[in-house]
């Protein structure tokens, strides 16, 4: 199963699952083994693979639960329990488990996190860690 979303040739994302459904009078997509990317400018900003996923055709949400690995452009990786894209001007939110790499020199784990809209700023909540990787000692420090 692929979906897409693009309007005025403007790509804004695209999911492909092994295997699925739809459901036209729910107008929702359940999805196995999910891979897709979203887009900023035409450009893949974001990459990601989940076991599971949905999207909600009424309300344009797309959901990842269960395994869910993220790549930013920068190279920044995530992971998480669940993911909630609802629209590409609305920050994303990533819930249960969530863990950011960032290019092996920060480390950040937590319940929560938001991303912005542009992929930018990370904000993240609920029993938080982060460490940073000391170039100069050779050795990771809580933060």
């Amino acid at each position: 199963i692929i979906l897409t979303e693009s309007k005025n040739d403007q790509k804004y994302w695209e999911l492909y699952g092994a295997t699925g459904t739809y459901n036209s009078d729910d107008k929702m997509a359940l999805l196995n083994t999910v891979t897709g990317n979203f887009y900023k400018n035409n450009e893949v900003a974001m990459s990601f693979q989940s076991s599971k996923g949905t999207y909600n055709e009424v309300k344009k949400q797309i959901v990842l639960y269960d395994k869910t690995f993220i790549v930013l452009k920068d190279g920044t990786t995530l992971t998480c329990n669940k993911l909630v894209w609802s629209g590409s001007d609305k920050p994303i939110v990533v819930t249960g488990n969530v863990r950011i790499n960032r290019d092996n020199q920060l480390v950040s784990t937590a319940q929560k996190a938001t991303i912005s809209s542009d992929y930018s700023v990370f904000k993240i909540s609920g029993k938080t860690t982060t460490k940073l990787y000391d170039l100069k000692e050779k050795k990771w420090k809580r933060v």
